[in-house]
């Protein structure tokens, strides 16, 4: 008597089992020859121009321009080496992020800023005799624009000075922060 059982015999059953093992057994191949080739492939973040940001990198104290501890700024590499990852905390509850990536599409330098007290600045730029240079505007009051231009250098010390301007109601530029960066030392 035959059986009314659909793929009752052994051969019948071990060909239904071999599509989804075949289909697994593709799926692995082909994300580990993905991962594989993603793995030798160069970072496309290794140029010059890429690099230009790497002094800001590391564990920094921030003093004022009173010598004042202001507070502490982490810079770490991200995403293969084509972020910079900025997170910065004041004594006082303040505090903020950026990230910030060279757009070689455009060969300039980019930050998104965000902070605690609501802040969202975009600034561009690039180097300029040997130091960065970021620029980027955001509504005033009474419809009015305020520029920011936020200048990094790299002291011969190893320390990094920023310099923070704005413009005013009638668009001179002042002084929103004068910092000097010093590699954080340990407790």
């Amino acid at each position: 008597m035959e059986s009314t059982r659909p793929c009752a015999s052994s051969a019948c059953r071990t060909a239904s089992k071999w599509p989804t093992k075949c289909v697994l057994a593709a799926l692995f191949a082909a994300l580990s020859s993905a991962s594989t080739v993603y793995a030798q492939r160069p970072s496309p973040c290794t140029s010059a121009a890429h690099r230009a940001f790497d002094f800001w990198l590391g564990e920094w104290q921030v003093h004022g321009a009173n010598g004042k501890l202001a507070g502490t700024n982490l810079i770490t590499s991200a995403h293969a080496g084509c972020v910079l990852r900025e997170s910065y905390r004041t004594p006082g509850n303040y505090s903020g992020e950026s990230i910030n990536i060279y757009d070689a599409s455009r060969k300039l330098w980019h930050q998104t800023w965000a902070d605690s007290s609501g802040l969202l600045l975009t600034l561009e730029g690039g180097l300029q005799d040997g130091k960065m240079v970021l620029e980027g505007r955001v509504p005033g009051t009474g419809g009015s624009t305020v520029k920011h231009r936020i200048t990094w250098t790299p002291n011969a010390d190893g320390s990094v000075r920023q310099h923070w301007e704005s413009t005013d109601s009638n668009g001179k530029w002042t002084t929103a922060f004068d910092g000097k960066y010093t590699r954080k030392t340990s407790p």
